[in-house]
């Protein structure tokens, strides 16, 4: 196959438009439509359905545009080795982590990762689903449990629990649950027990509505459970990090948390000599390492 037309397919496969593929590639859609035919004509066969509203792929298109996914894939990680063979540390590191850890622990630290390497443009991609390393959906990911693919060089960073939390001034109008029993008598705020998530923080939310919890504000994320508290609405399921960056945080019932989540820094076998993921690695270790002593000064205190 030509793969000059490969490439043009799987950029029109990717945007569903001739129009926006030819924006893509700088043709015109007379252009990109003729090397389309053409490459079906070759294969004998029909790689689109047609219609007003774009392109939809046939079922041999998609086997195809599955194949030129991979092929993309893996061109992106050849040439990110090849850029890697440089000294300095500079170019795209796709990162991916949970909307919780992403966005309430490691973006508000990343300020120091790019005062020492300004030229390192870091693709933040938050969200619960796990993406797939080995098929470059993402070079890193720092994930709330142990990745399954063999595949991957993976690093355990620390370990985290889900506590309650409330603010000083909920407690202060509604008063402090002294046993668990309590929480009946309180808003509890978390994620929605059948949302993606760690599952020690929806088995720890289960427990808790035994308990004929009347008053409940559900969210996606942690991120949105986090702002619920701090703005006085009620008790918090939420992930023991938060306390460092967050001190007046108050927590309550101190026996009731979920059990230890382990988190993991992973990333593909292939990427092990990647100065950028050295750099990123470091960078998080160090964090890590700086996170638990003040941890442990915080609880001397």
């Amino acid at each position: 196959m030509d793969w000059d037309k490969l490439r043009i397919f799987h950029a029109v496969a990717d945007a569903g438009s001739l129009t926006h593929a030819g924006d893509v590639l700088h043709l015109s859609q007379s252009a990109v439509s003729r090397q389309v035919r053409a490459l079906e004509e070759s294969l004998n066969t029909t790689l689109f359905h047609r219609h007003a509203r774009g392109l939809i792929l046939t079922e041999q298109g998609e086997l195809l545009f599955d194949a030129t996914r991979a092929m993309a894939k893996r061109l992106e990680a050849a040439e990110a080795r090849i850029r890697d063979s440089e000294e300095e540390v500079f170019g795209q590191l796709r990162v991916t982590t949970t909307i919780g850890f992403g966005s309430l622990w490691l973006a508000p630290r990343l300020p120091k990762l790019y005062e020492k390497y300004p030229d390192l443009n870091i693709d933040l991609m938050l969200e619960e689903r796990v993406l797939d390393l080995p098929m470059r959906e993402a070079d890193l990911a720092i994930r709330m449990k142990e990745p399954s693919q063999a595949d991957l060089i993976r690093k355990r960073l620390m370990s985290v629990r889900m506590l309650l939390y409330a603010s000083p001034a909920y407690l202060e109008r509604f008063g402090t649950p002294e046993k668990i029993e309590d929480i009946a008598g309180h808003r509890l705020i978390s994620q929605n027990p059948n949302s993606a998530q760690v599952g020690a923080g929806a088995n720890l939310v289960q427990h808790l509505m035994t308990y004929d919890v009347k008053s409940m504000l559900t969210v996606n994320n942690y991120f949105g459970v986090l702002q619920a508290v701090i703005n006085d609405l009620g008790i918090g399921v939420l992930p023991n990090y938060l306390l460092h960056d967050f001190p007046n945080l108050v927590r309550v019932l101190p026996d009731v948390q979920s059990v230890e989540v382990p988190v993991f820094l992973a990333y593909p076998e292939e990427l092990r000599h990647s100065k950028r993921i050295s750099a990123f690695r470091d960078f998080v270790q160090d964090e890590i390492i700086s996170y638990r002593k003040q941890m442990k000064n915080q609880a001397l205190i």
